[in-house]
Formats: C-alpha cells, sequence, structure tokens
C-alpha cells in the first residue's frame, strides 16, 4: 500500500498535453529513478512467465445455511473473495491511522453508499496496532470495527481487513498473536467479515518478518479456522517476492495472494500472469492498483485502470480493487508517516476530496458491472481538456503538442506541433496505449488524420512494441506527412505485434519541422 504507491507516484512521468517536459527518454518507456526507501532490496524478475490462471467464471460457491441464518465458511469466503469488487477505504479527511482515532459513523456511513453506488460490494479497511492498543485491543476500539462492518453491512457490502501495517514488532510473535485473536474472534463465523490479510505489503526478504509471521498463521487459525489468510506484495516485490513468500511459507501456507499492481498499465496483463505464476496453483486478487493525479492527469487514471481491469479479466482474475475512494485533503494523513510527505499520496482516489467523481469512478462502474470500456477513454478526437486527456508527451524538449481549436477534422479540437527538433533518442511526440492488452502475433490497426502547413522533417505516425522487461521491440510507421501545406490526409498502420511483445505505444510524430502539423481522430484497434 505505502511502499509500492510511493514508488509508482513519484516514477509518473506522464504531464499534461501542452506542459514542457524534460527529454529523459530513450526509445524505450520512462525510467525515473525510484525513490529511495527502507524496505527489502528488490528480488530480480522471475525467469517463468506461462501463468496457470485460477478459473473464476464458474458459478459461486454454495451458501450454506443453518436454520435460514448463512453460515460463513472458507469454501464460500474464499469464493466471495475472489469475485469480490473491492473498494480501499480510508476518509478523505482522516486517512490511514486518523480513521479510527477520528472514527466519523456519519460520514463512513455516507462514504460507503458512495462506494456502493459505484458498484462495490466489498471494502478493504485497515486495522492498526498502534490505535487500538496493542498488545490488547481497547474495547473503545474494537467496538469502532464493529461499527464499521456494520455500516458497511446496513450498504450492502462485505469487510476485508488487513492487519499489522506500520508495524516491525516481529520479536513480539505472542503478543500479536494475542491480539490478533482479540480482533478477529468476534469475526470467526461472521459472513460480513469475508478475509484476514495478516500483514500489508509483506517484506519475504525480512528474516524477522518471516520468523513472526510463520508462528501468527498457525495462532489466527486457531481462531478463525474458517477465514481466509493472505498477505500482500508491493509493486517493488510484485511476483518474485510472491514466490519467495509462498517458498518461505510452505508449512504454513496461505490461502490466496493479494497482489499490488501499480506498473505500468500498458503491461498489466503480462505482469499479472507472472503474478499467477509465481503462486500457481494458488489463487490472486489485485488487491491495489491505481494512478496519482497530483502527477499524471485525470485523463491518465482513468486509462490506467481501464488497463487493469481488461488485463485481469483477460487473466482470470475477477477481483481489482482500486486504491483508492477519495482522494485525501490537507493534514488528513497523520504527519508521524512517510506517506503525509509524499504529494501523490494525496491524489489516487477515484474521488476528489470534495467528493465529486473523477472521470476514474466511471470507468470502476462500467468494470464492475461487467461492461465494456470503451475507447473513447483515450481521448482520440482531442476533445477532452488538457487536464482529462491521457496522451503523454514524448522528448518534448524538442517540441510540444499543443491542444488547439484552431483545426479540427472531426469535432472542435485537435494536435498541433510547430518549431519541432529532435534529440539523440528521436523526435518528439504525443503518445498513448490501447485498452486492449497486446500480447505477439495480434494484428493491429493505427491510423490518424493529419494536415500541414509549410512541413519540414519527419512528421507520422508510429506504433512502439515493447516485452515486459520494457525492452524496445522495434516500430512500424506510415506515411510521412506531405511536405509543404496539405489538407487532411489519412495516415495508416497494418502490423502484426512481434513476438515477445507486450505492450505498444502510438506515437504522433513531428520533427525538424519548422512549419505546423495538426492530428486529429486517431484510431487504435485490433484487426
Amino acid at each position: 500500500m505505502n511502499s509500492s504507491r510511493t514508488r509508482a507516484a513519484i516514477l509518473a512521468s506522464s504531464l499534461l498535453l501542452a506542459v514542457a517536459l524534460p527529454a529523459t527518454e530513450t526509445l524505450a518507456a520512462p525510467k525515473p529513478a525510484p525513490k529511495p526507501k527502507a524496505t527489502a532490496p528488490k528480488t530480480p524478475a522471475p525467469k517463468k512467465t506461462t501463468p496457470v490462471p485460477r478459473k473464476t467464471t464458474a458459478a459461486p460457491a454454495p451458501v450454506a445455511t443453518v436454520n435460514n441464518e448463512v453460515v460463513a465458511t472458507m469454501e464460500s469466503r474464499l469464493d466471495a473473495v475472489l469475485r469480490a469488487k473491492t473498494i480501499n477505504y480510508y476518509p478523505s479527511n482522516a486517512g490511514w491511522s486518523a480513521m479510527w482515532t477520528g472514527f466519523d459513523a456519519t460520514k463512513i456511513d455516507a462514504d460507503m453508499a458512495k462506494a456502493a453506488g459505484i458498484g462495490a460490494d466489498n471494502v478493504r479497511v485497515i486495522v492498526f496496532p498502534q490505535a487500538f492498543g496493542f498488545p490488547k485491543p481497547k474495547a473503545e476500539y474494537t467496538e469502532r470495527l464493529r461499527k464499521f462492518v456494520s455500516i458497511a453491512d446496513a450498504h450492502g457490502m462485505t469487510v476485508k481487513l488487513t492487519l499489522f501495517d506500520w508495524w516491525s514488532g516481529y520479536s513480539d510473535a505472542a503478543g500479536s498473536a494475542a491480539w490478533a485473536k482479540t480482533v478477529l474472534a468476534p469475526y470467526a463465523d461472521d459472513p460480513r467479515v469475508l478475509s484476514v490479510e495478516l500483514k500489508n505489503e509483506f517484506q519475504p526478504g525480512d528474516t524477522a518478518a518471516v520468523a513472526w509471521v510463520r508462528k501468527l498463521i498457525p495462532a489466527v487459525r486457531e481462531v478463525v479456522p474458517a477465514m481466509p489468510l493472505t498477505l500482500s506484495v508491493d509493486g517493488g516485490s510484485g511476483a518474485p517476492g510472491m514466490t519467495r513468500i509462498k517458498a518461505q511459507l510452505a508449512g504454513t501456507p496461505l490461502d490466496y495472494y493479494d497482489y499490488h499492481f501499480y506498473g505500468a498499465s500498458e503491461r498489466a496483463l503480462a505482469e499479472i500472469r507472472r503474478a499467477q505464476a509465481a503462486v500457481s496453483p494458488d489463487p490472486i486478487v489485485i488487491g491495489e492498483t491505481g494512478l496519482s493525479t497530483a502527477t499524471s492527469s485525470e485523463g491518465e487514471q482513468s486509462a490506467f485502470l481501464a488497463r487493469v481491469f481488461q488485463a485481469a479479466r483477460a487473466a482470470g482474475v475477477s477481483s481489482v480493487a482500486p486504491w483508492t475512494l477519495y482522494d485525501f485533503a490537507n493534514g488528513a494523513i497523520p504527519g508521524n508517516s512517510q506517506v503525509s510527505r509524499v504529494p501523490a499520496q494525496y491524489r489516487f482516489g477515484l474521488h476528489r476530496a470534495d467528493g465529486t467523481a473523477k472521470p476514474g469512478a466511471a470507468v470502476v462502474r462500467t468494470a464492475w458491472a461487467g461492461g465494456k470500456l470503451e475507447n473513447s477513454i483515450l481521448d482520440f478526437g482531442f476533445e477532452s481538456s488538457a487536464g482529462s486527456s491521457p496522451w503523454r508527451p514524448y522528448l518534448s524538449d524538442a517540441g510540444i503538442a499543443v491542444r488547439t481549436d484552431d483545426a479540427a477534422h472531426g469535432g472542435n479540437w485537435s494536435v498541433r506541433f510547430s518549431g519541432t527538433g529532435r534529440t539523440s533518442g528521436g523526435v518528439p511526440s504525443v503518445r498513448t496505449s490501447p485498452i486492449v492488452p497486446v500480447s505477439g502475433g495480434q494484428r493491429w490497426h493505427a491510423e490518424a488524420w493529419a494536415k500541414g502547413v509549410k512541413v519540414t522533417g519527419t512528421n507520422e505516425i508510429a506504433l512502439s512494441w515493447f516485452d515486459i522487461n520494457d525492452r524496445w521491440l522495434g516500430q512500424n510507421s506510415s506515411k510521412a506527412v506531405a511536405k509543404g501545406t496539405s489538407d487532411w490526409t489519412k495516415l495508416t498502420i497494418d502490423a502484426v505485434a512481434p513476438a515477445g511483445a507486450t505492450s505498444v505505444q502510438l506515437h504522433l510524430k513531428s520533427g525538424d519541422n519548422k512549419g505546423s502539423v495538426w492530428y486529429d481522430d486517431v484510431t487504435l484497434a485490433l484487426s
């Protein structure tokens, strides 16, 4: 939750159209230096990538009842976990532990109504020993948790509990077990609570943490034997981290794995399949995913979420949990945390702090309803405002694309390059990627309409292909915009994705151009 999202936020390099960007990229997608953080070292990428996905499209597990009352079983709970439309939640004015220390039942009730309104049927909430009291939870705080579960239930939502965030007390396994048992015991047979994540973003390279969790798992199973248990990994640990956790916990296995995805959404399918392969045949859920609108546009957030949901669907992963329901107001994150000092952490929400919905909320609602995610999300006609567009600049030191209404092939807007140059990495462009996942052998069609005035240099569209490790595999280019002055002309590309391709970028290029060129009405689709 904290580390992977912090890294993703700081790594985000995309800015709005018409904003200059330093030329820090090569032909491949951007790779800014990661933010230093006090966690275990990253594990190298795994060698195997062939997944064995768990099927989640079968009929739901039968619901057990006794005297017409629903009974929570391991089977029914795990089935529900793997299908859950989960939203990650803190109130907009009280993030992390502040949710519990400043518990506001009225606001939480309104927020659960909003979450249910976009289709959520489950909420993931994090319980902090530091706030609840350790090693013996305070009755006041266990009552607040009981109230939260009741509020969620009133809106038709179940709960997933995450324990021991902001935790490093691994030397006290006995105290940890006693605390967890007290918190969880009331929910052992409660169908409103689906599962328990023992530690948020567990670090498998921490030997003390591994020894601690090996003792915690059997202790928790004693008190909640029918409760599925899991651990999550951050985006830095990823699939290799999941492999290590499974190997280290062979004697005390988990019931499923919680994968936090904050990587390049264009490669989401390949990354999800890599995570599945890491723990196969055990199932996974995507317990956190999202993009901060502090470092990216709201349009980019929408496209990110659409790609992840599409990729998960293709991989057979039915539960994708956006981080988070809300942006956070200034001061909402406790000041004693590293998170509070990272501006991007305040803007991952599907809703702004004032409660208004971002475009990403509509994407999530559509995905949870099983609807089709349309290419209109990608703003192919440039009709969205700059702050709402998912288009990203590339090599903008040599020229920038400006959204303009001085010419349009359709609608009222287009993008225009004027007076461009080039860098050692190539020519400037604006780029986007499809919502549909990419794999080798697919046939793709791209097109854009272009016109020019006093055009010189290189002005064309191109498809650039990348593998799962962001290695550039090559490109296919259209014919060039005619030199001089020309009316609207359609530029097209028909290409087959090369072997090993997991993503593609469509670039609208203009370099060494002393004149102006406009692009509009783009198409990018499987053919």
